[in-house]
C-alpha cells in the first residue's frame, strides 16, 4: 500500500517537473539558462548546509572545552 502510494507520488512529481522543464524550454528556446540556475541553487543549498554544520560543530566543541575548563578550575591544588 505504501509502496504504491510512494510510486504514484514520485511519478506525479517527476511528470510535473518534466512538464515544467518542457514549458521553460519552450519559453526560452534554450536549456542553458535553466541548467545554470539549477546548479546555482544546488551550490547555494550546499553552502548553507556546510555553514550550518560548521556552526553546530563549533558550538559543540566550545561546550566541551568549557566543560573541561570548569573541571580543571574545580580541581583541588
Amino acid at each position: 500500500m505504501f509502496l504504491t502510494l510512494y510510486t504514484s507520488v514520485m511519478c506525479t512529481a517527476f511528470n510535473l517537473r518534466a512538464s515544467m522543464r518542457d514549458r521553460l524550454v519552450d519559453l526560452t528556446g534554450s536549456e542553458a539558462g535553466g541548467v545554470a540556475a539549477e546548479y546555482a541553487i544546488l551550490i547555494a543549498l550546499i553552502a548553507i548546509v556546510i555553514a550550518a554544520g560548521a556552526a553546530a560543530l563549533g558550538i559543540a566543541i566550545n561546550n566541551k572545552l568549557n566543560n573541561a575548563a570548569s573541571c580543571v578550575n574545580a580541581a583541588p591544588c
